[in-house]
């Protein structure tokens, strides 16, 4: 309940206030269009008791009159309000839908790592939905609903107290029955919206993964996977159903009881003369007014109740701390020279399995440290933090003497390239891909870069060159060729720290020498930190450090290593013989 109470305040604050001319307004032509509907049970009762049993034509066409200008007003107002909120709802689920995309880009690496990027899309794009029953009809509607149902139940009490007093015990059952029911349907839709995400992520991967699926002929064990997780989702959707059915089947048991009695007891006050036939049918009319808000909680309570629901996963998503929080990250680097320092650094990923331990060397600027070692040992995760992708859990990071924990990392890693083992490309033109970092770039910047990384030497083949779609992921290209993209990229960002995580991984004996040049070319008077399991690639690196289990057992200049016969050396001699 605290939880719900909470997320209705944030989803006030943050949605309906901010909005309130406009909810406003939809109130009031709500009010109008249910006012004016009004006019039909009057003008029934008129009808029977007075005008037709006086034969007064003059007085039927006023009525007619009356009752076609009310209808009118209802259409008008029911068009203009559904316009009116139903546009703005989906304006706000748009600018939702940025503001927590913009928030997730926000959030630390660590946070990609435990979710599934086809969840975070579904909470991008599901979970927002919901706002569109607080802000469009859904809620006017219910608070439009209860002000009309109000109104009918004072005339009501005027034209018969002992039937309105009959009616009101099966509308009370009826609301505590669906309070209760509500109360039970929000965790069912919060679990809802988690397992949506879930077999979305699933299928966002499976469709990635399609070549290794295929390639292993696992289709089968992928569809048995995703099939597991619908059935999950048919369950769900199958509880949230039994509640709503239990919602609708007791308000037309009830209700219909109710209507029984007051046949029962209008029909006994007509014939005892107490009451004429237009007010019963008036009463009965007037009646529907007041039920009918209390019907549509059914349908409005449970729409409401799935916003709450996808708004509090929103709600706790946009509390999330982001990684450059600026309380913390206070230091803004107007200038940056590339000298880098660890300082006795540790680190874990999960509470007690340290994976790095009391890690120290010093990279001056224009430096290339290597770091090598085997795989697990330690290596991506120093570059991760020479990245900023990660903090120390102890120890030091500085930049230039400065403490890379409390550096705002906007004004840190516009001086970062990167270039991955897994490369990360778009789809769309070679040319997108590379402008990526600098999209205003010149066509001379461009080029330039196009020839470092020799791009062009396999562009020039391509009927479109530079303008060739590469398809998603760049699955068109080979591996090499990509990666000469992800260097071009690195080379026309121009940056000041080179991160090259296994950046000859995916090259041929060819394409390496083709790199190799333009690698040297990227490094040069840039602060690089080297991944690379083909020593032959870093032999010239001013400093080699191997690490192994978290630790720096060796460091120093190839030759330095070489001839001191310890791990590089095995690693090296075990390499060349290959």
């Amino acid at each position: 309940m605290k939880n719900k109470n909470v997320s209705f305040a944030w989803a006030f604050k943050e949605f309906i206030w901010p909005r309130r001319a406009i909810i406003s307004l939809g109130l009031f032509l709500i009010i109008v269009r249910s006012l004016s509907g009004l006019v039909l049970p009057y003008a029934s009762k008129n009808l029977i008791d007075n005008v037709i049993p006086q034969k007064d034509f003059d007085a039927l066409t006023i009525l007619l009159l009356l009752v076609c200008g009310s209808i009118l007003i209802q259409a008008v107002s029911s068009f203009s309000l559904t316009k009116l909120l139903s546009v703005e709802a989906q304006r706000l689920i748009s600018i939702l839908r940025a503001n927590v995309q913009k928030k997730l880009m926000a959030l630390p690496i660590s946070f990609f790592d435990n979710n599934k990027s086809g969840a975070l899309v579904s909470r991008v794009m599901t979970d927002v939905e919901g706002v569109r029953n607080l802000v469009g009809t859904g809620l006017v509607q219910l608070i439009g609903g209860t002000i009309t149902a109000i109104i009918s139940l004072i005339i009501l009490l005027k034209i018969n107290a002992t039937m309105t007093a009959f009616v009101l015990i099966p509308v009370a059952i009826f609301a505590f029955v669906a309070l209760k029911a509500f109360s039970k349907i929000r965790p069912i839709f919060r679990e809802r919206g988690k397992i949506n995400a879930e077999v979305t992520g699933r299928l966002t991967e499976t469709l990635n993964g399609v070549r290794v699926i295929k390639g292993f002929n696992a289709e089968a064990q992928e569809s048995k996977t995703f099939e597991d997780g619908v059935e999950r989702l048919f369950q769900n959707v199958k509880n949230s159903l039994t509640a709503t059915a239990l919602i609708t089947s007791s308000s037309t048991f009830l209700l219909g009881l109710a209507s029984a009695g007051i046949m029962g007891i209008g029909g006994y006050f007509i014939m005892d003369g107490s009451m004429t036939y237009g007010e019963f049918v008036s009463f009965t009319l007037f009646l529907g007014f007041m039920i009918a808000p209390i019907v549509q909680m059914s349908n409005i309570g449970s729409q409401l109740t799935e916003a709450m629901a996808g708004l509090d996963r929103t709600q706790e998503l946009m509390k999330m701390d982001e990684e450059d929080n600026p309380e913390v990250r206070t230091i803004v680097l107007d200038d940056l020279r590339g000298d880098i320092i660890f300082k006795d650094v540790a680190f874990s990923y999960d509470e007690g399995k340290e994976v790095l331990h009391k890690i120290s060397f010093d990279a001056p600027k224009g430096s290339v440290t290597a770091l090598v070692g085997s795989s697990g040992s330690g290596k991506t995760t120093i570059a991760g933090l020479a990245a900023t992708f990660l903090n120390p859990k102890s120890g030091l990071v500085t930049i230039d003497g400065v403490d890379l924990s409390k550096v705002n990392l906007s004004s840190f890693r516009k001086h970062l390239g990167v270039v991955l083992q897994d490369d990360f490309l778009y789809e769309g033109t070679i040319r997108e891909n590379i402008l990526f970092p600098r999209p205003n770039a010149t066509e001379a910047e461009l080029q330039a870069a196009v020839e470092g990384a020799y791009v062009n030497e396999f562009t020039d083949r391509f009927d479109d060159g530079l303008e060739t779609v590469i398809g998603e992921r760049g699955v068109k290209l080979s591996g090499g060729q990509r990666q000469r993209i992800s260097i071009a990229r690195a080379l026309l960002a121009d940056p000041k720290i080179i991160i090259l995580d296994e950046a000859t991984s995916n090259l041929d004996t060819e394409s390496e020498s083709f790199i190799q040049k333009s690698l040297n070319a990227l490094m040069k008077d840039r602060t690089t930190f080297v991944i690379a399991h083909r020593l032959s690639t870093i032999q010239q690196a001013d400093q080699i450090l191997v690490i192994e289990d978290g630790n720096i057992v060796e460091r120093g200049t190839h030759p330095e290593l070489i001839a001191s016969q310890g791990r590089y050396y095995e690693l090296f001699t075990y390499q060349s013989r290959i």
